[in-house]
């Protein structure tokens, strides 16, 4: 018996033991199912069509065309660091994409040769400065907090993807997992790129707030391009490449969100909110931590964390544990751990979380002592 067949046994027995001392006409335990239920049809609904599938097909793109030497040079592990960590910060901007949403990206230029810190940079960085949010933070919750939030996303993303690199070190050649670069690519980089800025722009143009009819529209127009390239540019092989990749990425990381997402949903009835409002209403360590941890663990997908803090800042909650919950929850949760654990293992995974953690805690304590 393998590790992996002992975790899937502890986890199986795990789940036996809770079903089975849990009554079942217990009206939480009922609530949580539905609430679970509830969260994956959501989330289903939300974001799979216009935000994943967009997601996985970028991944694909990325593992089969973008060339190793291209991510090295600017990612990967040789690359000046000033370059790597500035470009990684910030390149998740355009895209009004949440902490799953963000995962088959990472996976992609991770696997493309892209060093441990920078792509954890862009991980971090991506659903935390996506320009809708930066605009929606400031105009619901003020200048102050909204302009706190983009500073601080940015630099701890540098500054956890520099830890991660530190206590990690890897080898230059250790930075990814290449695929074969398929040798009978007859495209012109024009078609490239335009095919490229095609499926980036599916996802933008989902995160922008315009009348539904234009968006969808649009959408519809981007999905055309990208598959009318595909079919009548791309070597057949080539694109039978491409969606072996994208499918590679879906099966590995689909069913692991999945079931991250109805967990997360599964468990909110359990959560004592009156508790947690009243912890939150001083600048306190202790405060900011537990909030740095509900935001860790609890999926927010785009944007939502804003209307949440709204209603939390009405009810007391302090600047401190807000902006700490702005730089904790949008980031990660705990169906991006689970995939983010099947990319880089238990360990590295474990760091990283104690990591947002630690640095969202001391954000949101060191911007509390001066608002």
């Amino acid at each position: 018996m393998n590790k992996k067949d002992i975790q899937t046994l502890i986890l199986l027995l795990g789940l036996f033991l809770f079903f089975y001392f849990m009554p079942l006409n217990s009206k939480i335990f009922v609530d949580a199912i539905f609430s679970g239920l509830k969260m994956l049809n959501d989330y289903a609904r939300q974001h799979v069509l216009t935000c994943l599938v967009p997601a996985f097909f970028i991944a694909g793109a990325i593992a089969v065309f973008v060339k190793k030497d291209f991510i090295l040079r600017y990612l990967g592990g040789q690359a000046k660091k000033y370059i790597a960590y500035g470009l990684a910060s910030v390149s998740g901007a355009i895209l009004a994409v949440c902490s799953c949403t963000i995962l088959p990206l990472f996976a992609g230029i991770r696997k493309r040769g892209a060093g441990l810190g920078p792509a954890i940079t862009f991980l971090f960085s991506g659903p935390a400065i996506n320009i809708a949010a930066m605009f929606l933070t400031i105009s619901v919750l003020g200048i102050r907090i909204g302009l706190a939030r983009i500073i601080s996303s940015i630099l701890l993303s540098i500054l956890i993807g520099l830890t991660m690199a530190f206590i990690f070190k890897e080898k230059p050649e250790e930075g990814g997992i290449f695929v074969e670069e398929y040798k009978e690519i007859k495209i012109g980089k024009k078609f490239l790129i335009l095919f490229f800025i095609a499926m980036v722009g599916i996802l933008v143009v989902n995160g922008l707030q315009i009348n539904k009819m234009i968006k969808f529209g649009l959408m519809i127009f981007l999905v055309l391009v990208t598959a009318a390239i595909a079919i009548f540019k791309f070597h057949q092989e080539t694109t039978k490449e491409w969606l072996k990749e994208t499918w590679n990425f879906v099966k590995t990381l689909l069913p692991v969100l999945f079931l991250g997402v109805f967990v997360a949903g599964f468990i909110m009835p359990f959560l004592p909110q009156s508790i947690i409002e009243k912890i939150v209403g001083s600048n306190s360590i202790f405060g900011n931590l537990i909030v740095a941890i509900f935001g860790v663990f609890m999926y927010f997908s785009t944007l939502t964390e804003i209307p949440i803090l709204q209603a939390l800042i009405a009810k007391g909650m302090s600047s401190g544990p807000v902006l700490a919950l702005l730089l904790a929850g949008p980031s990660l949760s705990l169906p991006s751990m689970l995939v983010i654990r099947k990319i880089l293992g238990t360990r590295k995974t474990l760091v990283y979380i104690s990591l947002v953690i630690i640095y969202a805690t001391l954000a949101g304590l060191i911007f509390g002592l001066f608002v």
